[in-house]
Order: C-alpha cells, then sequence, then structure tokens
C-alpha cells in the first residue's frame, strides 16, 4: 500500500535547556543539533516507519536548508517529491525544556505546495491514505482521490475553500489555532479527533480514548500531535478499525514523547 503527506517542512534548530528563558534573561544551551521537522515532514517520516515507505509532496527554498531537509528524510525513507521557490526555506528555532515541553519560534513564509507545481499529483489517487498539512484547495481535492484522507484542523481556511468530506479532521483540543467547531466545515467530516496529551482526547462518533502508556521517561513533545496524527491516517489507510487505529496512534504519540527531537536521532 501507498501512503503519502501534502505539506511543508521546516529547517529547525533544537536548543535545550534548563528552562526557556524570560524576558532579558541569559540562559545556556545544554544541546543543540538540526534537523528538518515541521508538520509533513514528522508525519511522513512517522507513516515511512509504520509503513516501510511514504511519499511527501512539498515545497523547500533554494537553499542549502531545502536541499539537506530532502536529503535527510530521505535517508529516514520518505520519498520527497519537492518543488524550489526561490526564497529561503522557513526555519525555526525549538527551545526544549527540562520537563520536555518545547517553544518554537518560525522564521519566514511557511512553503506548501499548489497543485499549479509541477509534481505528480494524480499519483495520489493509487494512494491508501494521505495527510493534509497544508497546500492549496486544489492540492487537497487532489489528494481526495486516495481511499482515505485526514488533514489537521490548523488548515481550516483552505479546509473550507476545498469543501471535500475528510475521513478524519485532527487537531488538538488545547491549541487555539487547531480549534473546531461543528459546522465549520462542509461536508461534515465523518471522524474529528480531539487530542488532550494525558488525557488521551475525544473522537466523534465514538467517544472518549484513552493515552497509551509511555514506554519510558519524557524526552521532548516535539512531533507528538504530528506522530498521532500520521499514525491514525496510517490506520485508517490499512483498515483498521476506528478504534484500533486510534490505539495505534496513542502508541505513536506517547513514543514520540519519550524521544529526542523529531525522530530520535543521536
Amino acid at each position: 500500500m501507498r501512503f503519502a503527506v501534502v505539506g511543508h517542512i521546516e529547517w529547525i534548530e533544537f536548543i535545550r535547556v534548563e528552562r526557556v528563558p524570560r524576558q532579558g534573561e541569559i540562559v545556556r544551551a545544554r544541546e543543540t543539533w538540526r534537523e528538518p521537522a515541521g508538520g509533513a515532514a514528522v508525519a511522513a517520516v512517522q507513516i515511512a516507519r509504520l509503513a516501510g515507505s511514504c511519499e511527501l509532496f512539498t515545497a523547500v527554498g533554494d537553499d542549502e536548508a531545502g536541499q539537506q531537509a530532502v536529503a535527510q528524510l530521505g535517508e529516514l525513507g520518505v520519498r520527497v517529491r519537492h518543488v524550489e521557490r526561490a526564497r529561503p526555506t522557513r526555519r525555526a528555532v525549538t527551545f526544549v525544556d527540562d520537563a520536555g515541553e518545547r517553544s518554537i519560534t518560525v522564521v519566514g513564509e511557511k512553503l506548501a505546495p499548489s497543485l499549479d507545481d509541477t509534481l505528480p499529483w494524480w499519483s495520489l489517487q493509487s494512494c491508501a491514505a494521505v495527510y493534509f498539512t497544508g497546500g492549496d484547495a486544489g492540492a487537497l481535492r487532489t489528494a481526495r482521490l486516495a481511499s482515505v484522507l485526514t488533514a489537521t484542523s490548523r488548515e481550516l481556511k483552505v479546509l473550507q475553500e476545498a469543501a471535500v468530506e475528510l475521513d478524519a479532521l485532527i487537531g488538538s483540543a488545547y491549541d487555539p489555532g487547531e480549534a473546531y467547531a461543528d459546522g465549520e466545515l462542509t461536508p461534515k467530516p465523518r471522524l474529528v479527533v480531539r487530542t488532550e496529551g494525558a488525557a488521551g482526547g475525544v473522537a466523534e462518533p465514538g467517544g472518549r480514548w484513552r493515552a497509551a502508556p509511555l514506554p519510558g521517561p519524557v524526552v521532548d513533545d516535539y512531533g507528538c500531535g504530528d506522530s498521532f496524527a500520521a499514525a491514525l491516517t496510517y490506520g485508517l489507510g490499512a483498515g483498521l478499525t476506528r478504534d484500533a487505529a486510534l490505539e495505534l496512534a496513542a502508541r505513536c504519540g506517547a513514543e514520540a514523547l519519550c524521544r529526542r527531537g523529531a525522530y530520535g536521532l543521536a
């Protein structure tokens, strides 16, 4: 089975600190590293780990960061279908404190693909599932050709414009940027999933589910939501029941909480 993600990449510098600096304060970094991330990249790697491979439809800048992102994601099992924009790849600085909480500052414009880009959009029709994190309405409508289509509620405006039926709309119950109210999308998503961290979350229809036990100590909560959404997309595309797909997603979200950075690389 083929799986794909449509969305954006960011080149991120992670900085581990005791705590995020207060206004005017100087704190010393304990560790730093750089890697490609962002919602689509993290989701694509998670699906690749479950399915053996994943395609990522995206856009990058015409700079070294974009080239490095494509190369490193390829090493992680992702086939990056990309176009280059005549601008820098979006960057971000992520502070990770001793509690594992991440605080992110993004720099630059989010680069996402468009249906006008020369990408093999037609191939999405043979995918078992596609997860959408960014792009234009045309790209989203084409992604609907897949057997299963899921999306983040962060892209609500594009979802409203595209007016396609989603198999699942996924977002955080605590993030205002991912808020969704019933009736905001037509047609209505078949499944609406709102995550609540350690409290599990709520699926409509379906009710509450429990968070999975952590496989180890908390390290870094970067990418937990993206890993959850990716695993849910994979589960639905692979034919799992709703409850089994949610259980798999919760387990992958918990694993993300216990790894360093976006992918747990050394």
